[in-house]
């Protein structure tokens, strides 16, 4: 089984996707983390989005390939990927899809000022899930990406919409 977990900045994936790796005893696959430690020495000094999609990509198929791995042995993975755009999530859910894998999509219904607000406090805190400081402008940027889940899809992901 595959779990997917999905929502816009700030919605508590990370934290999410760790109560449920502990629950099903299942491998937590976040991209902050092999982000963070893969690229984060080698990031531009100005934000570039071009940069993190490259990257982002390139970590996204791996841990794809792991999770199929995974899968195949029995293992239960959390894919911590953000999942911010209904393509992308296709393009998670198709392989594992096609190799047999129940796949589970955990929609973070959380809205904008709520989620502002959270980042602000674990901008401040840098936490358990503080990766790297989220501005407003990024924040407002990934607003203009972000497309919730719809009817349709949550029912062929097997959704469960988590507020």
């Amino acid at each position: 089984m595959i779990h997917l977990v999905c929502g816009s900045t700030g919605a508590g994936k990370t934290t999410y996707a760790g109560k449920l790796a502990r629950q099903f005893a299942a491998l937590h696959l976040s991209i902050d983390d092999w982000m963070v430690t893969l690229f984060r020495p080698d990031r531009p000094e100005r934000p570039d989005w071009q940069w993190i999609d490259e990257r982002a990509t390139r970590c996204e198929r791996q841990i794809v390939a792991t999770a199929l791995q995974l899968g195949q042995l029995g293992v239960p993975s959390v894919l911590d990927l953000g999942l911010q755009r209904a393509d992308q999530r296709q393009r998670v859910a198709a392989p594992a899809l096609a190799a047999g894998l129940a796949v589970h999509l955990h929609f973070l219904d959380i809205d904008a000022a709520e989620r502002w607000r959270r980042i602000e406090g674990r901008n401040d805190e840098k936490g358990e899930t503080f990766r790297l400081t989220v501005t407003r402008p990024m924040f407002d940027f990934i607003e203009t990406i972000w497309q919730p889940p719809g009817d349709d899809e949550m029912a062929a992901l097997n959704g469960v919409r988590v507020s």
